[in-house]
């Protein structure tokens, strides 16, 4: 039993709760202000907080998630490329760097000419490349 009393009085320290408010005998208490409690959330459960990291892969990451939006090779961004199937920072950089020197892309398979650039990467990427 003081065990127990010992366990409800630990609880009620960390709720800011007083030991006294549960004695049975509430007329030798003394009596207590009533203490203003805002409501609290409930925790997020563990599969939530995973949902929400799962959900930001690029805040995590730090990388582009790969899409399903068009990509125009004209004037895509090295992030934007980066948003491409099997296109990290060197090649995006290349694509950038082969654009800058030769110009604008006349063809999607253009993109062959660029260093690091196969014709499987390109097939992987073709539905989402454009040229504007």
């Amino acid at each position: 039993m003081l065990k127990s009393l010992l366990s409800m009085t630990v609880l009620l320290s960390t709720l800011a709760i007083p030991a006294y408010a549960l004695a049975e005998d509430q007329t030798a208490s003394p009596v207590a202000e009533p203490v203003a409690t805002a409501p609290v959330a409930p925790a997020q459960t563990t599969v939530e907080a995973a949902s929400a990291v799962a959900a930001t892969p690029a805040a995590v990451t730090g990388k582009p998630v790969t899409g399903t939006a068009a990509v125009n090779l004209n004037t895509a961004s090295q992030a934007e490329l980066e948003s491409l199937s099997g296109i990290g920072v060197a090649k995006a950089r290349a694509i950038v760097a082969y654009r800058e020197a030769h110009g604008s892309f006349t063809s999607v398979d253009q993109l062959l000419e660029v260093k690091g650039i196969g014709k499987a990467l390109l097939e992987k990427n073709r539905a989402r490349l454009i040229i504007h």
